[in-house]
């Protein structure tokens, strides 16, 4: 057994106690390893100094792998060192080979409750009824806690999208790091904010549907009105007009129906019955 209180050697035993329960409460880093691995004997110093580090935030469980065979073979392991997150009873993240400590640190505290996780989630509720200024109080708070967190950033940029602040939303989510402006939030907001920006010139709605009714074939009537139809959350309505579109005037504003139609499909996030079926219809119809 380890000396330490945040290092549990895990065995089939004390597994269900040890980890399963446990992970009620923090989160459990599970290593797979073994004597005969040099790169198991590698990862495991900078998995105890981080242990020791977190002083209790997560727990470190050991489980030997030519000790406990079948616990190994319950959970799949097939190549170590193989590193499995658990929290809430169950294994909800997990990392192979010996990775570097930065790389491990940033792996667990995607995991780790925060104080400013309480604020962020006031604040978004705080959004949600309206009142901006005393969100924007509580993000203030979140970030002063927790500098440089995406999540506190993505907080922030949601924050001055729904008060208007186009560029610096953009200029918070642009500063992201590359994977996390891939998340479907990220890229959402960044859509979002491309079609906010297209209709601050535009004639409104009701004027783009008379001019519709009189030429239906108006190019830059269907593209604008689309691009209501977004602001508005109608969806469906957006897509039939830009798809009405790039059949029509494929080349209108470089191919702006079909590249409005994958944004949408972004801030969708990618999924979902309306986006299945008209990327299907979207594909059809360029081909």
């Amino acid at each position: 057994m380890t000396a330490s209180p945040y290092i549990i050697d895990v065995t089939a035993e004390n597994f269900q106690q040890a980890v399963l329960e446990t992970s009620m409460s923090r989160p459990v880093l599970v290593d797979f390893w073994a004597e005969w691995c040099n790169p198991c004997k590698a990862l495991m110093p900078a998995l105890a100094k981080l242990a020791e580090g977190y002083q209790g935030k997560f727990i470190l469980a050991k489980v030997n792998t030519e000790e406990q065979q079948p616990l190994a073979n319950h959970f799949g392991i097939r190549s170590i060192p193989c590193v499995k997150l658990f929290l809430n009873g169950q294994m909800v993240d997990e990392f192979l080979g010996a990775l570097p400590e930065p790389e491990i640190r940033n792996f667990i505290d995607k995991h780790i409750p925060r104080e400013s996780d309480g604020l962020l989630a006031q604040a978004e509720q705080l959004l949600l009824q309206g009142d901006t200024e005393t969100a924007g109080n509580l993000i203030q708070q979140a970030a002063q806690l927790d500098p440089g967190s995406p999540r506190v950033m993505l907080a922030n940029a949601r924050y001055l999208t729904t008060t208007g602040k186009l560029e610096e939303a953009e200029q918070q989510l642009l500063a992201l790091p590359k994977e996390e402006q891939e998340s479907p939030e990220a890229a959402s907001m960044l859509a979002r904010i491309q079609f906010d920006r297209s209709n601050a010139d535009n004639p409104p709605p009701e004027v783009l549907e008379q001019r519709l009714q009189e030429n239906p074939a108006d190019s830059e009537a269907l593209h604008q009105l689309a691009s209501y139809k977004i602001m508005e959350n109608d969806y469906e309505t957006a897509l039939e007009l830009l798809l009405t579109l790039m059949q029509k005037d494929r080349e209108y504003g470089d191919d702006a129906a079909r590249k409005d139609m994958l944004r949408i499909f972004e801030l969708l996030g990618g999924q979902g019955e309306l986006v299945k079926r008209y990327r299907n219809r979207m594909f059809n119809a360029l081909h």
